[in-house]
C-alpha cells in the first residue's frame, strides 16, 4: 500500500486525505481512495503535470479508479504548493488501481512509457522542476521486476531511435499523499483549463521479459502519440473493449 490513510495539511483544523475520502471519481464512480480488492493491484505513475497523466491511465479498461498526488520526496503530507517549490522532492504522480484480469501491468506500462519523454529528467515539456519527473513506484516485487524489464527494453528502442538515456525513477515503498480536490480528474471537470505538456517520443514500448499484454491492439488507436496532446483530445469516457 502506499500510506493512503496518512493526511495531509489543506488549511485550518481539515486534511486531503479526509476531504477525498470516498470522494467518487469523477467518470468512474468509485472511491478515488478504495482499497486493491482481490485479484487487483496498485501503481504510481509520475510522467509529468498529473492533469493529463491520470486522463490517460483512466480511460484504459480494467482500471478501477485513479487520483493524482504526490511521492518520492521527504516532506511528510506535502500541499500542492509546496510541491511545486521545488523544496519537497516530491513528483507529481497518478495512483491507479485495475483489475488484473482485465488489463495487465504490461498495459499500464505501455502508456506509461509512450505518453511522455523518460529522458527530460526534471522536466516534461515546458514544465520544468523535480516535480515534473518520471517515475515508477509499486511495492510488489513482481511488478518492480517488470518495471525495470521494460525500462531496459525501451532504452533500446529509444537509443535506436536517437534519444539520450532514460531518467525515470523505479522504487518501492513510497508513500503517496492525496493532492488536493480539486486536481483530482481535473480534467473532466467543466471549466478545467486543457493543458498537457507532455512531449511524447513517438517510441513503441514492444515485447519484454515477463510482459504480458491483455488489452487488443485496438486499444491503442485511441492514444495517438503523434498528435501534440493528444490525450487533451480524447473523450473523457473510459475505452470499451467491444
Amino acid at each position: 500500500m502506499f500510506g493512503l490513510f496518512g493526511s495531509s495539511t489543506a488549511g485550518a483544523g481539515g486534511t486531503i486525505r479526509a476531504m477525498v475520502h470516498n470522494l467518487p471519481h469523477a467518470v468512474l464512480g468509485t472511491p478515488i481512495d478504495a482499497e486493491p480488492g482481490p485479484g487487483q493491484a496498485e501503481a504510481l505513475f509520475g510522467c509529468g503535470c498529473f492533469w493529463g497523466a491520470e486522463k490517460g491511465f483512466w480511460r484504459l479498461p480494467g482500471v478501477i479508479t485513479t487520483a493524482v498526488g504526490y511521492a518520492g520526496g521527504a516532506q511528510p503530507d506535502p500541499s500542492y504548493d509546496q510541491v511545486c517549490s521545488g523544496r519537497t522532492g516530491h513528483a507529481e504522480v497518478v495512483r491507479v488501481v485495475w483489475d488484473q484480469s482485465l488489463i495487465g501491468f504490461a498495459d499500464l506500462l505501455k502508456l506509461f512509457w509512450e505518453c511522455h519523454d523518460p529522458t527530460q529528467g526534471n522536466r516534461q515539456g515546458n514544465d520544468r522542476g523535480s516535480q515534473y519527473r518520471s517515475a515508477i513506484y509499486v511495492n510488489d516485487p513482481a511488478l518492480l521486476a517488470q518495471a525495470e524489464a521494460s525500462r531496459s527494453t525501451y532504452q533500446a528502442a529509444l537509443t535506436q531511435a536517437g534519444f539520450g538515456p532514460i531518467t525515470t525513477e523505479i522504487r518501492s515503498e513510497v508513500p503517496f499523499h492525496f493532492a488536493e480536490p480539486y486536481h483530482q480528474q481535473y480534467l473532466a471537470k467543466p471549466g478545467s483549463r486543457p493543458y498537457c505538456s507532455a512531449q511524447p517520443s513517438g517510441v513503441p514500448l514492444g515485447d519484454f521479459s515477463g510482459s504480458s499484454y491483455l488489452l487488443p491492439a485496438r486499444i491503442w488507436e485511441a492514444y495517438d502519440w503523434s498528435i501534440a496532446h493528444c490525450v487533451l483530445r480524447g473523450d473523457n469516457a473510459p475505452i470499451a473493449l467491444s
